[in-house]
């Protein structure tokens, strides 16, 4: 038996795969050859991007509460996640050397701040239910740049577990957040409110935006503003 929704967001999804060219950072992490204070201006970037979507995706769900509930349900699902997710950065972030004060002087690069500007850009303007299916799309490689990043983090790098646990999270598969999107994607097709053309562009300049912040990070200099220097050899696994 056919599931229009499910079909649709199976073909979104794989539609919208980006070129593993798009993203020159995580082989490096992958094999050990980014230096930790490439980790930790991830970290920092992070720190702006997670209050960011927490606030965008429970914007989504308040707008789409009274007219599209299956809607609002996956955005509520998704704000509360990333409200989780931010209590596991700063573990994250400590493991990598930074402290608060380095983190209050911080400098976000244009570069990997693009993604959550633009995901405020659809909080405001978009359908809520296209925007379901954009962000499901890309939620699929970003899941699977966390995995292998979980994995790095310990093998190559030395991290605790404890240090791992934000990537765990969203490496970690949903079945709940699929029913919710599953859902609200059928709702909008039942209801003739789903705008399959504009919803596929959002996910591409997702995907695009994506692609910019590890492209950002991976082109970071040896040195220079906006990171920290590597700890010595000695530090690197003592969490």
């Amino acid at each position: 038996m056919t599931h229009p929704a499910r079909d649709l967001l199976q073909t979104t999804t794989a539609a919208l795969a980006p070129d593993p060219r798009s993203n020159p950072l995580v082989p490096r992490i992958a094999d050990g050859t980014a230096p930790r204070r490439t980790l930790a201006a991830l970290a920092l970037e992070q720190t702006r991007v997670i209050p960011a979507d927490r606030r965008a995706f429970q914007h989504l769900a308040d707008r789409s509460a009274r007219t599209d509930p299956e809607a609002a349900a996956f955005f509520t699902t998704l704000a509360q996640g990333e409200a989780l997710a931010g209590e596991r950065l700063a573990v994250f972030a400590r493991a990598c050397g930074v402290d608060e004060a380095r983190e209050a002087s911080y400098e976000p690069l244009p570069g990997c701040q693009a993604y959550p500007a633009y995901v405020a850009w659809l909080a405001l303007n978009a359908s809520p239910a296209d925007v379901v299916l954009a962000l499901t799309a890309n939620f699929s490689a970003w899941g699977g740049y966390c995995a292998t990043i979980a994995t790095a983090l310990r093998e190559r790098y030395g991290f605790t577990d404890e240090a791992c646990a934000f990537f765990d999270f969203f490496a970690e598969p949903s079945p709940d957040l699929d029913v919710l999107a599953t859902a609200a994607v059928q709702a909008a097709l039942d209801a003739g409110r789903l705008d399959e053309k504009r919803a596929h562009e959002y996910g591409r300049l997702l995907q695009t935006y994506e692609a910019m912040f590890w492209s950002t990070l991976g082109d970071l200099p040896s040195e220079g503003r906006g990171e920290l220097r590597d700890q010595p050899q000695a530090t690197r696994t003592r969490q």
